[in-house]
């Protein structure tokens, strides 16, 4: 039997790079599907992979910081399937990179909206259905910079520094749920958002000691949040950082 088997997971941010990895792995492992991002070729595309791996798969274009948006995913998901196991808040990225008085306002909101709104308006919509389903395990996908301070990145930084206490937040209220909820850290991965100023297996040129992963270096680290037995870890960080966080 496969470590997912019988488990329905909804993964945000899936039609690319990390989530996209994530749920095409949890497909492997023998979980159904739920995917989640703003665009539906990518997800379609996504979708596909997953079925001709024999796995159950909903696709639903979603603006996960738009909460009637999140509402009508919540919707779809109740009317397709009658639990869910495991919630993966991927969606994020870095918008604007100015210093705080040289910033647009708009770009930054957004950041902020899609690296850490978007974990709460997602949660708060289909927690209800983990919580009748007896429990699950939410990973919430953050960053280290979200734990340190850093010039010229105040948007990024301050979103992950939100998503990092939402995550604890979240841990303590739901625990009795036999719901767990933590924090993945995946380090510097070259993506379509840093592709252009990182090569896999080198540094990024913010922090010598690391390694560039590639979206499937992420992967084991989220099966083994994701597989965690009752009673196991919440409200903690899990890293693949070189550094301090």
């Amino acid at each position: 039997m496969s470590k997912l088997t019988g488990k329905i997971a909804l993964v945000t941010g899936s039609g690319r790079g990390i989530g996209r990895a994530i749920a095409i792995a949890f497909a492997k492992e023998g979980a159904d599907l739920i995917l989640a991002a703003r665009t539906a070729e990518q997800l379609d595309a996504v979708a596909e992979e997953i079925r001709a791996l024999g796995r159950n798969v909903l696709s639903v274009p979603t603006d996960v910081t738009n909460r009637q948006s999140v509402d009508a995913l919540s919707e779809k998901v109740r009317g397709e399937f009658d639990r869910l196991d495991i919630l993966v808040n991927n969606a994020g990225g870095g918008i604007e990179r100015n210093s705080i008085l040289d910033s647009n306002p708009d770009p930054w909101i957004e950041t902020i909206a899609v690296n850490c709104i978007s974990a709460y308006l997602v949660s708060h919509a289909l927690l209800p259905l983990m919580i009748d389903s007896g429990g699950g395990r939410v990973i919430n996908v953050g960053s280290g910079m979200g734990h340190r301070p850093r010039a010229g990145n105040s948007a990024y930084n301050v979103g992950k520094a939100g998503m990092w206490m939402f995550t604890r937040c979240l841990a303590e209220e739901v625990w009795e749920n036999n719901i767990t909820v933590n924090e993945l850290i995946p380090g510097p991965v070259a993506t379509h958002l840093t592709g252009d100023r990182m090569r896999v297996g080198g540094p990024p040129p913010f922090a010598p000691s690391e390694v560039v992963k590639a979206p499937e270096d992420v992967v084991p680290l989220a099966l083994f949040l994701a597989t965690q037995p009752d009673g196991g870890p919440t409200a903690q960080t899990f890293s693949l950082t070189r550094r301090p966080i």
